[in-house]
């Protein structure tokens, strides 16, 4: 696990402004320095991911939350691509099982079939990152309308179109 005085130098180094917070633009900058590259959309769920506050950007102890899911991520995605560098749909449901996720078979195939840039068969590590980021932020945005904890929710037209906005990559 990194240390957190090296993450803590490494968002102040993004914290152009030093104003303790970062923007998706510069979590991309930060990230990409650490050879993981994302498109924006991909760094804004990050961000949407671990806001605790709900100000639209990333404070260090987020910054930490985030740290931590991504290694989470890459270390199963390590144990699992067997020096191939992907995973192929069995790896990936293992992954996400090692990750904490539970999917049925017609959600995953869907969405893993989604995180296949290629349609190859093969999800690379920043797929299957994004892919990881995609159902944690579902599992988030579920677990807020789960107010009862029974693993169903009702939504009316409005909380469903909030729910695809939030979810989208």
């Amino acid at each position: 696990m990194e240390n957190k005085t090296i993450l803590r130098e490494w968002f102040e180094r993004v914290d152009s402004e030093k104003t303790g917070n970062i923007t998706a633009t510069q979590l991309k900058s930060a990230l990409a320095v650490g050879n993981l590259e994302f498109p924006l959309s991909v760094v804004q769920q990050m961000i949407r991911m671990y806001d605790s506050d709900g100000n639209g950007t990333m404070s260090f102890d987020e910054f930490v939350g985030l740290n931590k899911f991504l290694l989470k991520v890459q270390q199963a995605f390590s144990d699992l691509q067997r020096g191939r560098g992907y995973l192929v749909p069995d790896d990936v449901y293992e992954g996400l099982v090692k990750i904490g996720f539970s999917l049925d078979s017609p959600s995953f195939y869907t969405v893993c079939e989604s995180f296949d840039q290629k349609k190859n068969g093969r999800i690379h590590l920043d797929d299957f990152m994004s892919l990881c980021i995609f159902v944690q932020s579902a599992r988030n945005l579920f677990n807020s309308f789960d107010t009862t904890k029974q693993g169903r929710v009702t939504l009316d037209f409005n909380q469903f179109v909030y729910c695809t906005a939030n979810c989208r990559i």
